[in-house]
């Protein structure tokens, strides 16, 4: 039994939600989200609350998925999603220019990275940006896609890394 899928989704105020044929449409003060529904899943709108239910017993294993999905939908379009990220080492620099983000992380070269359509990146400073957005996906994937560019290394700490991840360090030669 899915305890995550039979769980109730409060709609918020401001927040409507649309089921068109196969489509769940979620709108609200920040922007507008939709997502296919899987086919053995059916939707209960009543009250202000949504509510999950599989058809069979096939669709076990997506209910929670699918409830998951809404939520994450709901929250993007009242508060939105941000994932912090930080460079660390000598000369490294993030610089956002327009819809580029351009990456000095000890390459012969800058690093030039687009933008994508939905999401905004605010610096904080030169080592420092947050990436900003309404579909919790798409700034997950590029915060990871950033980091890719420098993974953090456990020798001295380089590379590029979320705000609150931690790296384990680990010794270097021992002197002989």
């Amino acid at each position: 039994m899915s305890r995550i899928g039979n769980r109730v989704i409060a709609i918020p105020e401001g927040v409507t939600v649309t089921l068109n044929e196969d489509v769940v449409t979620v709108k609200g003060p920040k922007g507008e989200l939709s997502q296919k529904m899987l086919k053995d899943i059916s939707m209960k709108q009543e009250d202000g609350q949504i509510t999950l239910e599989r058809k069979n017993e096939n669709a076990k294993a997506m209910h929670g998925t699918m409830n998951a999905l809404i939520n994450n939908m709901i929250i993007g379009v009242t508060k939105g999603y941000e994932k912090g990220l930080e460079i660390v080492g000598v000369g490294y620099r993030f610089n956002v220019q327009g819809k580029k983000l351009v990456i000095n992380a000890g390459y012969s070269h800058p690093v030039n990275v687009e933008i994508p359509e939905g999401i905004t990146v605010e610096s904080v400073s030169n080592t420092e940006i947050t990436v900003k957005g309404i579909n919790k996906v798409l700034v997950g994937e590029f915060a990871a896609n950033i980091r890719k560019v420098r993974l953090p290394e456990p020798y001295k700490g380089k590379g590029i890394r979320y705000k609150d991840e931690h790296i384990r360090r680990k010794e270097g030669k021992k002197a002989a």
